[in-house]
């Protein structure tokens, strides 16, 4: 498999409706970056309030993992989110 699949497509060659693909592919690749870092947060606020607001060690545990599992989250939704847009450069420039 390729390393980009659509670096074999030149820009001159697409009609509109390969265009308008592309928007959608970008525009579904932003949700998904924005899906990433609410559950990041998501996360993240769930682990604080377990930390600052409960007394049991059961959910402080749960919380001190929450906050590292929020962080490994939005890197990873980053990360991909920058991986898709550099695979779709070659379309939209």
């Amino acid at each position: 498999m390729e390393a980009n699949p659509y670096q074999k497509f030149k820009k001159e060659d697409l009609i509109l409706r390969d265009l308008l693909a592309a928007d959608r592919t970008i525009l579904a690749n932003e949700r998904t970056y924005l899906a990433y870092i609410r559950t990041a947060l998501t996360l993240f606020v769930s682990g604080a309030t377990f930390i600052r607001f409960f007394d049991s060690l059961i959910l402080e545990v749960l919380g001190w993992t929450f906050v590292p599992a929020a962080i490994v989250v939005f890197i990873v939704g980053t990360r991909r989110f920058r991986e898709m847009k550099q695979t779709l450069r070659p379309i939209k420039d």
